[in-house]
């Protein structure tokens, strides 16, 4: 009874919905024709107005042209004024007396040559600023639920409402009767009469609307549709509930009932019937279904269905027909999949899913077939990308993790779409759906390698799907598509941190494939909207595949490669992801692409160091492989980068020249260390590569110039700067070093050390006077060559009394009379030379710089050696210090005039 009650419940308010409906169409269309009555009386208004006066006589119209019209006072409307007290002498309102003269036409001259226009029916504005026209504003696109609520207003209000709302109604009476009947069994009447009866009247009113195709046509056209569903649940009720009829029976009027159908659409070019009766067929089963789970008649059912939809498809271009077969058969099936699917149904449902796949792998085939020639770009991605990713994604379900076969089917896959993409590129009219199968035929290619060996199956054909979308969003300039791409991928990238597991093989493992495809298929969309000149899309899309590109990389690193080898890899991985960026910006130029590259060679300066930590240099077992590969890859970058006028070939050959002395420098530091040499060897083997490259920016540049060539001119400069930044930064640490000579004897100035830092004065003065020094350094040049070389004399007196005199190099040493001596008398013989050469040629500045270094010997006399006075070094110090003064008393006394000559350097 509570059955029977939901039932007569049900049935009631559709009924008390039909009337409520058809009584707002009625309001809606009365008041459309007050509307129009309005409108028609408006116009007739405005013809009988405009209508020309009858012709008048010679004799009546000649005075009439003579004379000044007189033209009634128009009232012009007065602003409102503030309330004020009522009185009776209270003013009329305001009135034009006569308006300004009427503009002249030819058209209604008259004999005397004078006319005026027509008075008008409403007087002029004031005076307005005139506007120029108005650009036409582009119509706002609505969302898809402001469409979706326009069209189910729209089916509720345009066309025969009260057949489609009654149809509607009547199917669902019939469904719901025809089930309590079967339940219940309140009807005395054979089910077979029922069923005919039934039958009948549905083929009595299909012949009746089909009467009445032409003269009521939308009325047939409801009617037929309702008609033919009543007929499809009939016998699909007549076959599965109460087995009068047998399969193959049920199967052939199924087939005749649909082909039916959408014969009378494509002949009636009426979409509404197909989509009617597509919709009704897709229901039945759902509303008479019994719950046996007899999954092999729903699915053959659905077979004969969309083998309606795909002999529509061949003649008519119905995207909506195609997408509501598309959702409701791989909807239901992947419902009934979820819900009742075994193994031991296997054989039974992989044909079914093999069926529907050729079923929407032909369709839009054909949907591009019926677009006109200008449209063949239009593809229904839909379809196109929707039927592998759910086929293939019901075909792992089925196949329950047993990831070869699997393995097999993307690799089918990708041949199939290969074969498609082959037949369709040819044809210029098919291209876009040729490009698509492309896309797809790559993907699955690609996807068949890591399914061979693990079960990333969702996230790698998310992140394919994902790529194709965005792809098809920028070509048809749809934002849906995009956006539902990006989250594909973003969905992939879920997908594969939660099931990544562990891999027992390098490279060869679900891991690092799932990654790698999640990677590429970002560098596609950055591809597809750099294509598209959305370059703001393109950088996050670039960005999250390096990452993901990177992140892969060090990933299998760690796996897989032994700790004290792992920079010699990353140095390699980093080598070959530079080398693949300038590749692809040699073809198609970019600036992140050349920066990827310079970011892949600036890397291997913290490689390098770490090299260095873990096996002692760089070039330690397999890293002497990881360079030779640096530096391949690494010129073929460079090679790459130049064929483009940017600024990032220069900079990444700058860096370039900057990673090998340094490199050179660690691999020298470690042969001292290694042949047990002392440290002014190690002193000397690091900065003998930035002495090399720096005398070759001197001397050879071409050299350093290649493969860019006379463009890396401008970074002459600049590398120059830094090869002497990191030679004085060397020399000043020099400067704290013992600089021990051994196996070899110490000799001053011929010592490692020493050697090193006057090459390096010496390269620093060749600078100093060449072209490509920078302007503030080839000022006063000669002061801070001579500061500089002093406090290098300065260094090599300590050195000296450090090694010949036997004291030790710490922080005591300068405490030393010996050492304090030494200074005052080298110190005291220089102020002397410069007083004396300043004097004789007649160089000022020379001479006040011997000048101000003998005060100097004397203040250090008075303050520090004063102390040592009471030892032969202290007095050494005094005496030598007035010997050298009075010869400089007699040769230089006074000081020379002021001479231009290099006075300002």
């Amino acid at each position: 009874m509570d059955e029977l009650t939901g039932i007569l419940l049900l049935v009631g308010l559709a009924v008390l919905a039909v009337p409520v409906l058809m009584i707002a169409a009625l309001v809606a269309i009365s008041g459309l024709k007050r509307r129009v009555t309005a409108l028609e009386a408006e116009v007739h208004r405005l013809r009988t107005s405009d209508r020309p006066a009858p012709a008048r006589s010679a004799e009546t119209a000649r005075p009439q042209a003579a004379a000044t019209p007189q033209i009634p006072p128009v009232p012009v409307p007065q602003e409102r004024e503030p309330a004020r007290p009522t009185s009776a002498a209270a003013p009329p309102p305001a009135t034009v007396a006569s308006p300004p003269p009427l503009p002249e036409t030819a058209a209604s001259a008259g004999p005397a040559g004078t006319s005026h226009s027509p008075l008008p029916l409403v007087p002029p504005r004031p005076s307005q600023p005139q506007q120029g026209p108005r650009q036409p504003v582009p119509p706002s696109r609505p969302d898809i639920l402001t469409r979706a609520a326009r069209a189910v207003k729209r089916w509720f209000t345009v066309g025969n409402v009260p057949v489609k709302i009654g149809v509607l109604v009547l199917f669902a009476g019939v469904a719901a009767l025809l089930k309590y009947a079967s339940d219940q069994g309140l009807l005395v009447v054979p089910i077979e009469l029922r069923l005919a009866g039934i039958a009948a009247a549905a083929l009595a009113a299909l012949g009746f609307a089909w009467r009445k195709r032409d003269s009521n046509r939308i009325f047939a056209l409801s009617l037929q549709g309702g008609a033919i569903g009543v007929l499809l649940l009939t016998v699909f009720a007549a076959f599965k509930m109460h087995g009068m009829m047998p399969v193959g029976a049920a199967f052939a009027l199924s087939v005749v009932l649909i082909a039916g159908a959408g014969m009378l659409a494509v002949l009636q070019n009426a979409k509404a019937l197909a989509v009617f009766a597509i919709l009704a067929g897709f229901l039945a089963p759902i509303w008479l279904s019994t719950g046996s789970g007899n999954h092999v008649a729903l699915f053959s059912y659905y077979a004969v269905l969309n083998a309606a939809i795909l002999g529509i498809a061949w003649w008519r271009s119905w995207r909506v027909l195609n997408l509501l077969g598309f959702v409701f058969t791989f909807g239901i099936g992947t419902l009934w999949g979820v819900l009742d699917y075994q193994p031991r149904k296997f054989a039974s449902t992989e044909p079914f899913l093999l069926l529907f796949f050729a079923f929407y792998l032909l369709i839009p085939m054909f949907f591009a077939r019926r677009q006109p020639a200008s449209r063949r770009d239009f593809i229904d991605g839909c379809l196109v990308f929707g039927t592998p990713l759910i086929a293939f994604s019901l075909q792992a379900g089925l196949l329950r993790g047993d990831r070869l076969p699997l393995a097999f089917c993307a690799l089918g896959l990708g041949a199939l779409y290969a074969g498609l993409a082959w037949a369709f590129l040819r044809r210029l009219n098919f291209a876009a759906l040729g490009q698509s199968y492309a896309l797809l035929a790559v993907g699955f290619a690609t996807l068949s390698v890591p399914l061979a060996l693990s079960a990333q199956a969702t996230a790698c054909v998310f992140a394919l799907e994902g790529a194709a979308l965005v792809w098809l969003g920028l070509r048809q300039q749809r934002w849906l598509p995009q956006l539902t791409g990006a989250g594909l991928q973003l969905a992939a990238a879920l997908a594969f941190a939660i099931g990544a597991g562990y891999a027992a093989t390098a490279i060869a493992n679900p891991v690092f494939m799932g990654a790698l495809l999640i990677a590429l298929a970002a560098f596609a969309s950055a591809w597809a909207c750099r294509d598209h000149g959305n370059n703001m899309l393109a950088l996050p899309y670039y960005l999250w595949g390096l990452l993901w590109w990177l992140g892969n990389g060090i990933n299998e690193i760690e796996r897989f490669i032994a700790r004290d080898q792992q920079a010699d890899a990353l140095l390699a991985f980093a080598a070959v992801t530079g080398w693949l960026a300038a590749e692809v910006h040699r073809r198609r130029p970019d600036a992140v692409l050349a920066m990827t590259t310079l970011g892949a060679l600036a890397v291997a300066v913290p490689l390098a160091l770490t090299q260095s930590w873990l096996h002692g240099q760089p070039f330690a077992g397999a890293g002497i492989l990881a360079w030779a590969a640096f530096a391949v890859l690494g010129l073929r970058s460079l090679v790459s980068l130049r064929a483009h006028p940017d600024g990032y070939a220069v900079a990444a050959q700058f860096v370039w020249w900057l990673v090998w002395p340094f490199v050179l420098s660690l691999l020298f530091a470690y042969l001292a260390d290694r042949f047990e040499l002392a440290e002014g060897w190690r002193v000397l083997g690091i900065g003998l590569p930035w002495l090399a490259v720096a005398a070759l920016s001197l001397f050879r540049w071409p050299w350093l110039a290649q493969p860019l060539g006379t463009r890396f001119d401008a970074a002459r400069t600049a590398l120059q700067s830094a090869y002497f930044l990191v030679l004085s930064l060397g020399w000043l640490f020099a400067l704290t070093s013992s600089g021990g000579s051994a196996p070899l004897p110490w000799l001053p100035l011929l010592n490692p050390l020493e050697l090193a830092q006057l090459s390096v004065l010496a390269l620093a003065a060749c600078w100093f006077w060449s072209e490509s020094a920078p302007r503030m350094l080839r000022s006063i040049r000669w002061m801070k060559l001579a500061a500089v070389s002093f406090v290098f004399i300065t260094s090599s007196v300590l050195h000296t009394v450090h090694h010949w005199g036997g004291v030790r190099w710490n922080e005591s040493l300068l405490s030393t009379s010996l050492a304090q001596t030494s200074l005052t008398v080298v110190w005291s013989v220089l102020g002397v030379l410069g007083w004396v050469v300043g004097s004789r040629r007649e160089h000022r500045g020379l001479w006040l710089a011997g000048a101000v270094l003998m005060g100097v010997v004397l203040i250090k006399l008075v303050l520090v050696d004063r102390g040592n006075l009471g030892n032969v070094l202290g007095i050494a110090s005094f005496i030598a210090y007035g010997l050298l003064c009075t010869v400089v008393g007699y040769l230089a006394p006074a000081p020379p005039r002021a001479h231009t000559e290099e006075t300002a350097a």
